[in-house]
């Protein structure tokens, strides 16, 4: 593991707890550096919305996105399990966990992933959601990375629940509520663009949020503008 970029994640993680919290970005940053620096395939976070229910705030590409829906919409699988209880499920092999989730390993299996672990983002009772990774060879996860990623989960659980502190329950609320409705205009403006340019959604993405950081833009102000047609986009480069 490069010491390095892992120093640097948690500087980038840490600098994101300011005023202007972008939980989107926020979380898909934190996807972002687990599959770079733990050598997973796929990373996800699932996040407990203010009404109790599961929502999809982060995925690493697209594919895993719509197998963390797969999971809610079916309510079945281990970053189900690992937000309703708050502890660590590690699955090393789906075909071993047919009778135990047998959608959701059928599911996985079918899009290349064969091993499964997800992390608690949580700070004593309190359980926000949880970090999940998924792998595409079968096999043991190192104790070692498990614990830099549950650092990782915890940076991020600590930013969060930071934020409610600062502007209580009902403000934290209304901000998951507004990261919800930022999830939706990305989706939207993916697909728009996707559609526009002949890409696929995972293309579409990487030139929304390209598009954003070179320009210092939120990726949901820019999506909301995209989408009502304020603002276009060139042919992204592919």
């Amino acid at each position: 593991m490069d010491e390095r970029l892992l120093a640097g994640t948690f500087v980038e993680l840490a600098d994101n707890l300011a005023a202007d919290f972008d939980v989107v970005g926020f979380l898909r940053l934190l996807t972002d550096r687990c599959v770079t620096m733990r050598g997973v395939a796929a990373a996800g976070v699932l996040l407990v919305a203010p009404d109790g229910a599961l929502r999809v705030m982060a995925a690493s590409d697209e594919r895993v996105r719509v197998l963390e829906l797969f999971q809610i919409q079916n309510d079945e699988g281990p970053c189900l399990d690992c937000c309703r209880t708050g502890a660590l499920v590690t699955a090393p092999d789906l075909t071993a966990e047919t009778d135990h989730w047998p959608r959701f390993a059928a599911e996985a299996r079918r899009n290349g992933y064969t091993a499964v672990q997800a992390l608690p983002m949580r700070l004593r009772a309190d359980v926000v959601g949880a970090l999940n990774l998924f792998r595409a060879a079968p096999g043991t996860f190192d104790p070692i990375d498990t614990s830099v990623a549950q650092a990782l989960a915890d940076v991020a659980t600590i930013s969060l629940l930071q934020q409610r502190s600062a502007r209580r329950s009902d403000a934290l609320n209304e901000q998951l509520r507004h990261a919800l409705d930022s999830r939706v205009l990305i989706e939207q403006a993916k697909g728009k663009l996707a559609e526009r340019h002949g890409l696929d959604m995972e293309q579409a993405f990487t030139a929304l949020r390209g598009h954003a950081r070179s320009h210092n833009r939120r990726l949901s102000d820019l999506a909301r503008a995209f989408v009502d047609g304020t603002e276009t986009l060139a042919d992204p480069e592919r």
